[in-house]
């Protein structure tokens, strides 16, 4: 059965969320970051045999996944010809809950410091509670993300105004203006033209930033896309919420152009601003507001690792899929800091 918490958020019932008070005096590996990397990596450690905390300041697991794309269909998962975001996260924490890691959701990481005995790491909350772990992993993903504001839409978040999608049913029989040219945007134009009464997808240049194959199915559903335009103006109707778009042509080709989109909803997928946060004062070796690391996933600060969007390498690429990969990879090189007497190499989980 599903738990609901004050302000609606959903959570999972497999997660054992940590209770307000002191978090766990010490476990093998804290991973800083519920995303689906983390929470791989709070499977593996358990593979492995450690104890495990994962960190997120989210209040629910998976991430930029849960917040921003549930409903996506992701394709690049291995043994997965496609899988929706909210039940990839489902079957992760289904997989890690194998060996019970502890949640402290909800929870920022602020200060990281060594502990006094060398043997271990102590990272100050945001709550003012502490956690000591033997080794941290960090799959922070792109840390913090705010999004970009349409600039005409001031005044208007949370009254027809909106920057994510979390359930495309909510949106069922309305009139939606999706803005953006990039993934995200053609993503949601996709996802919401079954259900939705209307779609138009307005982008103020006339190329696009998303995968061309999207693009493609999304003129193939007959959504009007109208390149070269940028809103203007979000009207009222008699009754003070939303009514329509007036969106004006930007471009040498639609230049002069005014129009009037009849609008229940503005979805403003413009991107977000991304930032590490406390993360960036660790004393880690970064490059481009990445965590820079070699080829065990090792940072450069003794037993801190990193792994998928947050961390760099020469020839990184930056999919669910690696991150998985790099999790596997600082999970067992860790295994050995913590005890050098362990091999890196795991045995096969199929043995188990």
């Amino acid at each position: 059965m599903e738990t609901t918490t004050g302000d609606g958020t959903v959570l999972d019932p497999r997660v054992e969320h940590a209770p307000i008070g002191p978090p766990p005096a010490t476990v093998d590996l804290l991973v800083v970051g519920a995303g689906p990397v983390g929470l791989y990596a709070a499977y593996y450690a358990g593979f492995r045999g450690m104890t495990v905390a994962v960190m997120d300041s989210l209040p629910e697991p998976g991430g930029q996944v849960t917040a921003m794309y549930p409903e996506k269909m992701i394709y690049d998962v291995a043994g997965f010809p496609e899988v929706r975001g909210r039940d990839l996260v489902s079957g992760l924490v289904a997989q890690a809950a194998r060996y019970s890691p502890v949640y402290l959701l909800g929870s920022q990481a602020r200060d990281l410091l060594d502990e006094p005995d060398g043997d271990g790491l102590l990272v100050a909350l945001a709550d003012g509670r502490s956690v000591r772990a033997r080794a941290l992993l960090v799959t922070a993903g792109m840390g913090e993300f705010t999004p970009k504001p349409l600039p005409a839409g001031e005044g208007w978040l949370g009254r027809g105004l909106i920057h994510f999608v979390p359930r495309p049913t909510e949106l069922a029989g309305q009139r939606v203006v999706v803005v953006g040219g990039g993934d995200s945007a053609f993503d949601w134009a996709l996802m919401l033209a079954p259900v939705a009464a209307q779609v138009t997808l307005v982008h103020r240049r006339d190329a696009f930033r998303a995968h061309a194959g999207t693009v493609g199915a999304v003129r193939a559903l007959g959504v009007p896309v109208m390149g070269g335009y940028e809103v203007a103006e979000l009207c009222a109707g008699e009754d003070g919420s939303l009514s329509s778009v007036t969106v004006q042509g930007r471009m040498p080709a639609t230049a002069g152009e005014q129009h009037r989109i009849a609008a229940d909803t503005v979805v403003a997928a413009l991107g977000f601003h991304a930032d590490l946060g406390p993360l960036a004062t660790w004393g880690l070796d970064m490059d481009h507001r990445a965590v820079v690391v070699d080829s065990r996933m090792a940072t450069s600060r003794a037993r801190v690792y990193a792994a998928g969007d947050v961390c760099t390498y020469t020839g990184k690429v930056k999919l669910i899929a690696t991150g998985f990969g790099e999790a596997a990879t600082a999970v067992n090189n860790l295994a050995v800091d913590l005890d050098p007497g362990a091999h890196v190499f795991p045995g096969h989980s199929s043995g188990v």
